[in-house]
């Protein structure tokens, strides 16, 4: 029997519920820890925020060759230090409180996005069942099956997507008719909020994560 649901509020994860440069500080420390050499650290961040690659310069900081596919694993899998942004924890909760349907369509490797979403205690306002991941689906955030999903599951709802990322993240929920809001960044996101075409632009743009409620009530 398929569920009945007034209103499905679908979030993104990365820079829209925690921000990613703290799962790649998160990643980093634990490479760093595992070769002993937590002070690098720092050295690391930099890097990154160079555009520099950071597994190639650590390797020649610490005089070893250890292969980038080793990092890429420790990486993707470890069990990362995050935190929700502000305003996200009681923004979710008055969400729930309302009845309202709750949803994550997020791109991304299974085991790191899973690791992220257990980190963050999403369990308590997300269903396993309405946590959809690209790699699980097999389709990117640009398809739409990964929407279509939460429309077949919930009929005649009112559906809205919550973003960041005007590339990705808008195009397809504008298409099927949902609505469309964007978290601004704040400076802190990984990728920045560049110029689109108008198909790809969120229908509102909001500064802190609490303005969610005003939009979709």
């Amino acid at each position: 029997m398929l569920s009945m649901c007034k209103k499905v509020v679908c979030f993104d994860l990365d820079d829209t519920l925690y921000k990613e440069i703290d799962f790649v500080e998160s990643a980093y420390r634990e490479i760093a820890e595992s070769e002993k050499r937590p002070d690098l650290l720092p050295k690391m961040m930099g890097w990154q925020k160079n555009g520099e690659n950071v597994f190639l310069q650590f390797n020649k900081a610490i005089g070893k060759e250890t292969l980038v596919s080793e990092y890429l694993k420790l990486y993707r899998s470890h069990y990362p230090t995050i935190s929700l942004s502000d305003g996200v924890e009681d923004t979710l909760n008055e969400l729930k409180h309302r009845g309202i349907t709750l949803g994550l369509i997020t791109d991304g490797r299974s085991i790191s996005q899973w690791n992220k979403i257990k980190a963050l205690g999403l369990d308590r306002w997300f269903d396993n069942e309405n946590v959809i991941i690209s790699e699980e689906t097999n389709f990117e955030k640009t398809e739409e099956p990964n929407f279509r999903y939460f429309v077949k599951k919930y009929r005649g709802a009112r559906y809205t997507y919550v973003g960041d990322n005007p590339k990705k993240d808008f195009f397809v929920p504008n298409r099927l008719g949902w609505k469309t809001v964007m978290l601004k960044d704040n400076g802190r996101n990984i990728h920045r909020q560049e110029s689109v075409l108008e198909a790809y632009l969120p229908q509102v743009t909001i500064i802190d994560f609490e303005e969610i409620i005003d939009f979709i009530s």
